[in-house]
C-alpha cells in the first residue's frame, strides 16, 4: 500500500480506490502501481481523507464544478492544438474576470471581455 494510513478517508472515497485501482489493473498496469495512481486520483479529486477542522480554503460545490468545467474547456482546446493564449478567447467574461482578480489587475471592472484578455495576456 502507497505510504501513510488510509484510516481517515470515507468510505466512499475508499470505494471509489477500489474502482480505479481494478481499472488499471485491468488495463496492465502493475498492482502497486494501480494502487498508487488510485490513491492519487482520490487525493486530487477530493483533497485526501476525510480529515477534522483541516485547514485551506473549502470551496463550494458549484465553485468546484465551475473549476471542473473551465478546466475541462481548456483540456479540450489543448487536445485540438489551440495555445493556451488563444484558450483566453474561449472563456466567459467572469471566468475572466476571476483570472484577472487573482492576478490583482486594475481597472478590470470597467473592461470589455478583449480588454480583458488583453490585460491577462500582459500580466502572463
Amino acid at each position: 500500500m502507497p505510504r501513510g494510513s488510509k484510516d481517515k478517508y470515507t468510505e466512499k472515497q475508499k470505494d471509489k480506490a477500489e474502482q480505479i485501482e481494478r481499472s488499471y489493473e485491468r488495463k496492465g498496469v502493475p498492482e502497486n502501481e494501480a494502487e498508487a495512481r488510485a490513491w492519487a486520483t482520490v487525493n486530487k479529486q477530493s483533497g485526501g481523507g476525510n480529515r477534522q477542522g483541516g485547514s485551506g480554503k473549502k470551496k463550494s460545490a458549484e465553485a468546484k464544478q465551475e473549476s471542473r468545467s473551465s478546466s475541462a474547456k481548456r483540456a479540450a482546446a489543448s487536445r485540438k492544438g489551440v495555445p493556451r493564449a488563444d484558450s483566453l478567447e474561449r472563456e466567459t467574461k467572469d471566468e475572466l474576470m476571476k483570472k484577472a482578480r487573482s492576478r490583482n489587475i486594475s481597472g478590470r471592472s470597467t473592461m470589455r471581455k478583449q480588454e480583458l484578455i488583453e490585460a491577462l495576456k500582459k500580466a502572463s
